[in-house]
């Protein structure tokens, strides 16, 4: 049996507190991932570099927001992951896409130069990734928090009563 504290940690939040919880969460990861990025690219290539951070802050990203964005309260799951794992390869593509974009534009961009424009690529790719991970990836959770914070219906099963004394002789012979 489900306590109130325990019903109330997977109610869904509002879409307002949902983003914000979303833009503290992945936009702390996002912000990390960016200087992980610019450390590990001085020692292997940018597009490998923005790979493996990209594949670790996801698992980490996607655990928070299953656990606070989205009000699931508990870990994620392989399905979850891997759902989001989708919309982080996309992101990937915007991001990679955009760096290529500015190397093509400017011979020898700076750190600073490169970080706006990352960062950028980043929040308009998270931007799409909120909504995705909300309608699809925590959908199904949403819903099914959603009935387990309704009112319990009861029902009643009405049991014939069991014949007994002359009747049973009765049927029995």
């Amino acid at each position: 049996m489900e306590t109130a504290q325990s019903q109330q940690q997977v109610a869904a939040p509002g879409a307002f507190v949902a983003f914000a919880r979303f833009v503290l969460c992945g936009g702390g990861v996002g912000l990390a991932s960016s200087f992980a990025v610019a450390g590990l690219a001085s020692w292997i290539p940018w597009a490998l570099a923005n790979a493996l951070i990209t594949v670790v802050s996801t698992l980490l990203a996607t655990e928070l927001h299953a656990r606070f964005t989205f009000g699931k309260g508990g870990r994620a799951t392989w399905s979850q992951h891997t759902q989001s794992a989708g919309s982080a390869a996309a992101a990937y593509v915007v991001t990679c896409g955009a760096m290529f974009v500015l190397q093509q534009l400017v011979a020898a961009p700076g750190a600073v130069l490169e970080q706006v424009v990352y960062l950028s690529a980043s929040a308009l790719a998270g931007v799409a990734r909120f909504v995705v991970l909300r309608l699809v990836v925590f959908a199904r959770n949403r819903s099914r928090a959603a009935v387990a914070t309704a009112a319990p219906v009861r029902t009643t099963v009405a049991r014939a009563a069991a014949p007994t004394g002359p009747a049973v002789l009765c049927r029995a012979a």
